[in-house]
């Protein structure tokens, strides 16, 4: 199933020791049995009470404490709860794996408050499944204890897998998992929802709308006032705020020497407008030692949290060429040969490991080892009006060529305005008036203060193109854009880049 979240599937993006209850057991089709239950984890701050998360466990008619087999944890997206409908997993059953599948904290039957992926609450309640797992006789132990399992799971349930991995290897120096396989989900929460703390305030909207409730309270008021006012909030609740996030992500797990040492399929939308292809790239970069980037690999398509660009003007054809190029039909059949491969020692012709599988704008699938840039142009001066106004648009290069991964921009900034913004990506057209944002995407500058020639180095969004003859590749200066609705300077004014420089890669073929 393709996993483009359009406005109204985006709601729901943001996936021990049994407490003393019956488990529910039935019997479905080819005998496989699914139970329910609860562990007990970790309490909410101030309170001895521990929080409940609840799942469904799907054990395979195969398994026994005999003939054990690996299990696959699963979970929901932000403002969801878990599937409890055997015929989602068939699949996964028949290749021979178990199933938990399980409502996050305080989403679904579980209870507690959504602490967004914090190792000290989202991540711990995931090592308590994990020992929850470790004690069922039909699930493969490698070790005493060590039970042989994946996990699956798109949105906030893909970050469940970084923060489960992570909290274990904080706690205990390693992880249980074997093999992850998280999609579009996020490296840097804040630098997602705010990069430069400037927010994306129609994704927010979203988020808030279906989970603003399991908020602390205090978080929820500071998510609406980010969301008012497009601005990271002033004094005491910028810095909860900024707090609250500041373990919520691989990012932190990273900058503290922690580095996941197992194979992980990383699936990004890059035309998502929410965790664009920049997070992804960050977490197969950064969050992966040697030894494991080698086992893993990320395949980028046009979809995801993706919302149509029209100011600017975007462009992306929707669609997964490099899942078809891998052998598959879609990325989750991708997602089960690597699962298979890794926990069941299969062969399952699935190649192209420590790669990157990227769709360009147009819908081929590009495949490259690197992505380091290897172009550097001088465009001089750029100017661009501030709160209204067409976008800037400056040639770059003329096409035919391809380029992918992430462009910089180097340059001196002036703005009389404190916090004046701009929305800066690289384009393609005929001429500048018809250039339109390569897969949707924007990223903003924003100067807090008065800037007088402060030397800049900006990242834009992550891009696969391929820029045909008779078109151009163009940096674009934008006053505005829709993803980051509401964003204005306090007052009119202007922002100008000197002696400014992009750098980006350019694929030979």
């Amino acid at each position: 199933m393709r996993r483009t979240v359009s406005v109204v599937s985006a709601l729901l993006f943001f996936g021990a020791v049994l407490v003393p209850a019956p488990a529910v057991a039935a019997v479905a089709p080819a005998e496989d049995t699914v139970t329910t239950g609860c562990v007990q984890s970790v309490p909410e701050p101030g309170s001895s009470v521990p929080v409940k998360i609840c799942y469904t466990l799907f054990k395979p008619a195969v398994a026994s404490a005999s003939h054990t087999v690996p299990l696959l944890f699963s979970s929901h997206g932000w403002g969801g709860s878990r599937t409890t409908d055997i015929r989602q997993f068939r699949a996964h059953l028949d290749a021979g794996f178990g199933i938990l599948s399980f409502d996050q904290r305080s989403f679904g039957e579980s209870t507690g408050v959504a602490h967004v992926m914090n190792p000290d609450y989202e991540g711990r309640d995931v090592v308590k499944l994990i020992d929850l797992v470790a004690s069922l006789d039909w699930v493969t132990k490698q070790r005493p204890g060590d039970p042989l399992i994946g996990a699956i799971g798109g949105s906030y349930g893909g970050g469940y897998q970084l923060a489960g991995a992570f909290t274990e290897i904080r706690d205990h120096g390693r992880t249980r998992f074997d093999a992850l396989a998280p999609e579009i989900t996020w490296w840097d929460l804040k630098r997602s929802l705010a990069p430069s703390e400037t927010a994306r305030t129609i994704w927010l909207g979203i988020l808030y709308a279906s989970g603003g409730k399991n908020l602390p309270p205090a978080i929820g008021k500071s998510w609406a006032t980010l969301i008012a006012t497009g601005a990271w909030p002033p004094g005491k609740a910028g810095r909860e705020l900024t707090a609250f996030f500041a373990k919520n992500g691989p990012a932190w797990h990273v900058a503290h020497g922690r580095k996941l040492d197992i194979p992980v399929l990383f699936e990004q939308g890059i035309t998502d407008n929410l965790f664009n292809l920049n997070e992804g790239l960050s977490n197969f970069d950064r969050a992966l030692t040697r030894r494991a980037r080698s086992r893993s690999m990320l395949v980028g398509y046009n979809g995801g949290h993706a919302l149509p660009a029209v100011v600017p003007p975007g462009y992306g054809t929707s669609g997964d060429p490099c899942s078809i190029a891998l052998g598959s039909p879609n990325f989750a059949d991708v997602a089960l040969r690597f699962l298979r491969l890794n926990l069941l020692g299969q062969s399952t012709g699935l190649t192209g490991f420590g790669q990157y599988h990227l769709s360009t704008a147009d819908g081929r699938c590009l495949t490259q080892r690197t992505l380091a840039a290897n172009t550097v142009r001088r465009l001089g001066k750029i100017a661009t009006p501030t709160g209204a106004g067409v976008p800037v648009s400056v040639k770059i290069a003329a096409g035919p060529l391809t380029v992918a991964g992430t462009p910089h921009v180097t340059a001196n900034v002036y703005t009389i305005v404190p916090r004046t913004p701009a929305f800066l990506a690289l384009s393609v057209g005929a001429s500048p008036l018809t250039a339109r944002v390569i897969q949707n995407n924007t990223l903003p500058l924003r100067e807090k203060r008065a800037a007088h020639g402060v030397r800049r180095t900006i990242e834009l969004p992550a891009i696969a193109v391929d820029v045909p003859a008779g078109q151009n590749l163009y940096l674009t200066v934008s006053p505005i854009a829709d993803m980051y609705a509401g964003q204005r300077a306090p007052l009119p004014g202007a922002l100008l880049l000197k002696n400014t420089t992009v750098s980006y890669r350019t694929i030979s073929k």
